[in-house]
């Protein structure tokens, strides 16, 4: 099978709308709380808006209590690049997508247990695929992931 190419391009830029262009281009963040995903309980993946290359799923997402998506894993952490931020005057860690260079949020020491990591993610940077769309969108691989949480589940 064709490996999946995540690319940048004129056109995904083009078609974002304002809130997007300014979070992914120009790292800016969303307002808290009235977000796309930020209460999203549905099963699937989340991938850049830019390039589509898959970045998280619900399956780590948790709420934060923060007003935008949280995470406390990626589901492809070589997707993820994390950057030094000093932007506001602190030294924080920006999260940018690989291949569309996108900026998503940032990342903090606080997260569950499981990693103590959150991943706080503007839901402007984001496209969700739904689990029973994964395979028609071309990301059957992450299927098996939702086959084993209903087995788990079932058991």
């Amino acid at each position: 099978m064709k490996e999946k190419k995540y690319n940048k391009s004129v056109e995904a830029i083009a078609n974002l709308s304002s809130v997007q262009y300014k979070v992914t281009q120009e790292s800016g963040t969303e307002p808290p709380f009235t977000n796309a995903y930020c209460d999203n309980k549905e099963e699937g993946i989340y991938v850049d808006i830019v390039s589509g290359e898959p970045l998280f799923s619900s399956i780590e997402k948790y709420d934060s209590g923060t007003g935008w998506p949280s995470f406390y894993d990626s589901i492809k952490k070589e997707n993820i690049v994390e950057k030094k931020d000093e932007s506001l005057d602190i030294t924080r860690v920006e999260v940018r997508s690989k291949n569309a260079n996108s900026h998503l949020g940032h990342l903090f020491p606080d997260g569950p247990e499981k990693t103590g990591l959150r991943y706080c993610i503007n839901s402007a940077s984001l496209r969700f695929i739904p689990k029973e769309n994964l395979t028609a969108e071309g990301y059957a691989e992450f299927s098996k992931l939702f086959d084993s949480k209903d087995t788990n589940e079932k058991t």
